[in-house]
């Protein structure tokens, strides 16, 4: 499977190159071979490259907005936030990464959302959530590894459709949003916390915990489009 988070000269400039045709044509092959011709690459070098073509182009768009975040958030001080507000500010900063190319984040949206690319488009997200995670320093090995993922991609794409229709200033709609999503998922653990102190409940949770605490993140690198995928930073 293509590593997308390896963006080399040729796959930056043939992406710069498609950005402004994405726009009218969409993430297409037409786009992807104009692309080239404009970055003066061969179609045939192109096509290597972006073995799946619109899908691999997108992706590599992707992997470009979680460069541009994980660079941010080296430089952000993080030390000085609450746990919750790391996060927040993390998914802002990947929103920030992409602000000049809504119409690309539209249109990859649509492409992903085609049910022969939606494996791939749960990937990346899922890979999104994965740099996040490690970005705060994450260590976890079970269940909690999968969970933690799992809900901020959840988080991350509700955020990211909200913040495509949001004509607010300064996006202040889609930074409420999100606080309000990472709220919902701060009171969900808080009442998992009850509940493990809770004499009358915390039997009813003992068993599934210990079952969860039986399961391991993977220590291998899945492939790409595939939930579990651990991207290279």
């Amino acid at each position: 499977m293509m590593d997308h988070t390896q963006e080399t000269p040729a796959k930056a400039a043939i992406l710069d190159a498609a950005l402004p045709h994405v726009a009218f044509d969409g993430w297409s092959d037409e786009a992807l071979t104009r692309a080239a011709e404009e970055a003066g690459v061969s179609l045939a070098e192109a096509r290597a490259l972006f073995s799946r073509g619109a899908v691999d182009l997108a992706l590599a768009f992707h992997a470009r907005g979680d460069a541009k975040m994980q660079a941010a958030l080296a430089e952000a001080e993080l030390e000085e936030m609450r746990y919750s507000d790391r996060i927040a500010h993390a998914v802002r900063l990947r929103l920030e990464a992409i602000e000049g190319d809504r119409e690309a984040v539209r249109r990859a949206a649509s492409l992903f959302a085609l049910p022969q690319n939606a494996a791939a488009g749960a990937g990346a997200v899922w890979g999104t959530a994965d740099a996040i995670w490690r970005a705060m320093g994450d260590t976890s090995e079970d269940l909690n590894w999968y969970s933690k993922r799992a809900t901020l991609s959840a988080v991350y794409s509700a955020t990211l459709l909200y913040w495509l229709g949001d004509e607010s200033a300064g996006h202040e709609a889609t930074w409420a949003f999100l606080d309000r999503r990472i709220a919902d998922v701060m009171r969900v653990e808080k009442l998992k916390a009850g509940l493990r102190k809770n004499p009358l409940t915390k039997g009813l949770i003992a068993g599934p915990e210990w079952l969860a605490s039986r399961v391991r993140a993977p220590r291998s690198t899945p492939p790409a489009d595939m939930p579990g995928h651990v991207s290279k930073p």
